[in-house]
């Protein structure tokens, strides 16, 4: 895999029954990759390993006054550097493309888990835990699969020049020999203890990232209650906490490195004064003591890759950890499987609700949440309750949506929730979604009565030639009030011409002038397609082919806007304001917060 090739146009079906797990299968994955980076890491390693032998071979030339095995040693040097500069360039090359192919991989994953869940993912996982798999978390695990064939290169090459100097030279080959595996090891010890405070560090990070992305999202409604300070001082000081966690943490870390520079240094001063010794006593050449020597220096670099390989594993396996509880994440317990896009009636077993093919149906609910969860019910989002067996699924011309395929589901029913997203860009490319093609841009904007946004943006626009669609909206729409990124959010739904839509208080941040004139807009354009809007508006309500009403998770009645006026009290209470008193049969007939009595009411709607 190349990183030109990216992104994969399948990243897998990964193992995420635990952390490890999970980075085994990476790595199963990158298996061509890694077999890459070891060999060019072994040529690299075995090129630096060589130049012991031809320092050695140098000064005993030196001491021997023989310029014919002088030069040999000089070329054989120049033939070490030329290997170790290229295979170094390589194994960078290699490992690195490790790395970003295996953060391509986990970042697809999450991608498609993302969109698989919808809204539901920031209910079952705190954002700002969302937010740390998706940024720092993956590089951590792409760390960890990076770092991995470089450790395999040097633990490699530690047994070969341990056995070699064995051959070589014995009386100190056996010195070495011993050594070499306490020195690898002498970490280990110290590594859950290490491991636990990086823990605690990245728990403590995590809450201060979802504190600062609550704030950010709610910053407005801060400031407009005077709560900037206060969420201010409790980011400080969970941004304190974070630091004293990274300083505990870094001091074990700097321990372990102390180590690894400690012990290998006891181990040269051993090797010096034996070798030297043995030297002095004529048991061994001068030349042969450096080529040891040298050996050994350079070995200290191999064994740099064990605490390496020991930390990317203590940071990528909490990360892997929690990259798998969202990978493990389900929209519901049963297996879909079905690709082929139903049509017909929707119908939701758990409250009653059917809403007939080809007509508009609106949905009067009096707990605004209770919409909210309705409307992702309908598009196949439910949120279980942990305390309550999963509701049966809602049906789709007698399918059931879980048995569709995420792809087919979202085909098939399109929920625009009350507060939709507007991405930064240009208008065509907000409008750039797949859609069936029977609705064209110019439409679904009219549709939703955008042309005093269009004209806004326009205004805007520094370019006074500049085409409305090809005029840039900011980060979320900020740039435009609530009720025109409304309305373009609408425009968008309306483009994609789903079999069902499913609309979440589409007119709530509009005056009721423009309201009755989107409502109509709807109703004209989604002629012979399934609409369902979550509703209290009478100019939207009346519009409707059929209404109905939910209360306490039910259906209770049904009906068109003006007979449920004239029949069922629950509904003028939500649609009309009225109150029990108001609603007793002896009553005179009284106005209801600018809305007037019942006849008025049908009057005007």
């Amino acid at each position: 895999m190349h990183i030109r090739d990216l992104p994969y146009s399948d990243p897998g079906d990964p193992d995420v029954r635990s952390g490890p797990r999970f980075l085994i299968w990476l790595g199963r994955n990158q298996i061509r990759g890694q077999l890459k980076s070891l060999l060019w890491g072994l040529l690299h390693q075995c090129s630096i390993a060589g130049y012991p032998l031809a320092v050695g071979l140098a000064v005993q030339a030196v001491v021997d006054r023989s310029g014919s095995r002088l030069a040999l040693a000089g070329a054989l040097t120049a033939l070490l550097g030329v290997l170790t500069a290229a295979s170094d360039a390589m194994v960078h090359r290699s490992a690195v493309t490790n790395w970003i192919t295996a953060a391509a991989r986990v970042q697809q994953l999450l991608a498609r888990k993302t969109a698989e869940l919808g809204a539901l993912l920031t209910r079952r996982v705190a954002a700002g835990e969302v937010v740390a798999v998706s940024t720092g978390d993956v590089e951590k695990i792409g760390w960890f699969v990076e770092a991995l064939s470089r450790f395999l290169a040097a633990a490699t090459i530690l047994v070969v020049v341990s056995v070699g100097l064995l051959l070589y030279l014995p009386s100190l080959g056996i010195l070495v020999a011993i050594a070499m595996p306490f020195l690898a090891l002498s970490v280990l010890p110290l590594l859950p203890r290490a491991t636990r405070r990086a823990d605690v560090q990245r728990e403590k990070g995590g809450k201060a990232t979802e504190l600062a992305s609550d704030t950010v999202a709610g910053l407005r409604v801060l400031r407009g209650i005077g709560g900037e300070q206060l969420f201010l001082d409790r980011y400080r000081r969970a941004s304190q906490e974070v630091r004293k966690a990274a300083v505990h943490s870094a001091r074990m870390w700097s321990l372990i490195s102390a180590v690894q520079v400690l012990l290998p240094g006891a181990l040269l001063l051993a090797l010096v004064i034996h070798g030297a010794a043995l030297a002095r006593d004529g048991v061994i050449e001068v030349g042969q003591l450096v080529t040891v020597y040298s050996a050994v220096t350079l070995m200290l670099f191999p064994l740099r890759n064990v605490e390496e390989i020991a930390q990317a594993y203590s940071f990528s396996r909490p990360s892997a950890e929690r990259a798998v509880r969202v990978l493990s994440l389900r929209r519901t317990a049963r297996e879909a499987t079905a690709t082929a896009v139903p049509s017909g009636d929707l119908y939701d077993p758990a409250t009653g609700l059917l809403a007939p093919e080809g007509l508009f149906t609106a949905v009067v609910c009096g707990d605004p949440d209770e919409a909210g969860r309705l409307a992702e019910r309908l598009g196949g989002h439910a949120q279980p309750d942990a305390d309550a067996p999963e509701p049966p699924s809602v049906l789709l011309g007698g399918v059931p949506l879980d048995d569709l395929e995420p792809a087919a589901a979202r085909t098939a029913v399109l929920v625009q929730d009350k507060d939709p997203v507007l991405l930064s860009g240009t208008l065509r490319e907000l409008l750039d979604v797949p859609s069936s093609g029977r609705v064209e841009p110019e439409a679904a904007l009219t549709a939703a009565q955008c042309d005093d946004v269009l004209a806004a943006l326009a205004q805007a626009s520094p370019d006074p030639d500049c085409e409305p669609l090809d005029t840039r909206i900011t980060e979320r729409g900020r740039s435009l009030s609530g009720g025109q990124r409304q309305r373009l959010a609408l425009a968008r739904s309306l483009l994609t011409d789903p079999e069902t839509l499913v609309l979440d208080e589409p007119t709530s941040a509009v005056d009721s002038h423009t309201e009755a004139r989107v409502a109509a807009g709807v109703k004209a354009l989604r002629t012979d397609r399934t609409t369902v809007a979550f509703s209290s508006s009478p100019l939207l309500l009346d519009l409707a082919d059929r209404v109905a009403l939910v209360d306490g998770g039910t259906v209770v009645a049904v009906g068109t806007h003006r007979e449920l006026l004239r029949s069922e009290k629950r509904y003028r209470a939500v649609v009309a304001r009225d109150t029990d008193d108001e609603m007793a049969p002896a009553a005179a007939p009284e106005r209801h917060e600018g809305i007037g009595t019942d006849q008025e009411v049908e009057e005007r709607a």
